[in-house]
């Protein structure tokens, strides 16, 4: 099974780590907008396959969808953080239209995925 994970921060690093370890997925796909952010965290990752005793393949990606396609399950972790002056409505607003857009691409290349949020 393929797993992606968009959001290549401290949540989603972790995610992918935690679904390797636990041999979830044979692949995981960690995507993420910031430019050689994911392939840098897939790197760590992967380089930590002996010690954590997981076979899983890690990639990262630089905001390429079409890498995700035939992912059965995609976990969104990506979203802004709160800024000071920020309202929850402002933060909940913007972080929506993210779920929104990520959703979108993810399901245009995997028509039958599970997104968990």
């Amino acid at each position: 099974m393929k797993v992606t994970v968009v959001g290549a921060g401290a949540v989603g690093a972790s995610c992918a780590e935690y679904i390797a370890i636990k041999n979830f997925a044979a692949e995981v796909v960690l995507l993420d907008i910031k430019e050689g952010y994911a392939e840098g965290k897939a790197m760590d990752l992967m380089q930590t396959a002996s010690l954590n005793g997981f076979d899983t393949k890690i990639t990262g990606v630089t905001d390429d969808y079409s890498r995700t396609a035939g992912s059965a399950i995609a976990v969104i972790t990506s979203g802004i953080p709160r800024k000071p002056g920020m309202t929850r409505e402002e933060l909940i607003g913007i972080n929506a239209g993210i779920v929104k857009t990520v959703s979108s691409n993810l399901v245009k290349h995997s028509p039958d995925i599970t997104i968990i949020v």
